[in-house]
């Protein structure tokens, strides 16, 4: 089964031999008075990601295709930690014929990174990092509108702010140009990077491999 590692639509030059996902909750131990301990169950919190990246500075024959140079990568990481934006964590886990086993897609932040310099490891950079998923979330006006009742009261008037759309103009074909992705691909067309698996069922006769789409290729885009 082979591994393949995403972040902000980057496929990652070597994927790490292990990822830790951490599922944590929000639950909260409480004590009565007659000394009983009672578990009060609540919204599940936010999830945490850790893993240890090699960022080679030679080619290995086993490196992913495409793989850069480590600054490139360390570039990267540093404008998703100063961006102050979310991005999505992608790790596919494809079967030994081809085709989609498992993923993980979680919607992120750039918590910390931690670079390594070994001389035992050559050339080569190690980078720990942490993320943590991101939820969007929505803001509250209220707007105080004086208003003329029996009682001679104000009313108060609380308007749900409207979020942000990120929904971009839908195309009924694409062309693959160099350096596409699937997950580029839908971000940019469908204005959600997640729906790429949308694109790939659509395309199953074209796609064998949704980590492998050439230039030229003309995709069918959800409607």
């Amino acid at each position: 089964m082979a591994y393949k590692l995403y972040m902000a639509g980057t496929l990652m030059p070597i994927t790490p031999s292990k990822v830790t996902v951490k599922i944590n909750n929000q639950n909260k131990t409480m004590t009565l008075i007659n000394g009983e301990e009672i578990n009060i169950l609540k919204a599940a919190g936010l999830s945490d990601v850790s893993f240890e990246l090699v960022l080679p500075q030679v080619s290995y024959p086993f490196s992913n295709g495409g793989a850069q140079s480590a600054a490139y990568y360390l570039s990267l990481f540093e404008r998703l930690k100063v961006s102050k934006t979310p991005f999505q964590f992608i790790l596919n886990r494809q079967k030994p014929g081809g085709g989609m086993f498992h993923y993980t897609n979680l919607t992120v932040g750039l918590e910390t990174y931690e670079i390594t310099d070994d001389a035992g490891e050559g050339f080569d950079m190690k980078v720990k990092i942490n993320l943590k998923q991101y939820r969007a979330y929505g803001t509250k006006t209220v707007t105080v509108q004086p208003a003329k009742t029996s009682g001679g009261t104000a009313t108060a008037t609380v308007n749900a702010a409207p979020r942000p759309t990120t929904t971009a103009p839908k195309a009924a074909t694409y062309t693959v140009k160099s350096g596409d992705c699937l997950w580029n691909i839908a971000k940019k067309q469908l204005g959600n990077g997640a729906d790429y698996t949308k694109i790939y069922n659509l395309n199953k006769d074209k796609i064998k491999n949704p980590n492998l789409i050439y230039p030229g290729q003309v995709l069918t885009l959800p409607s």
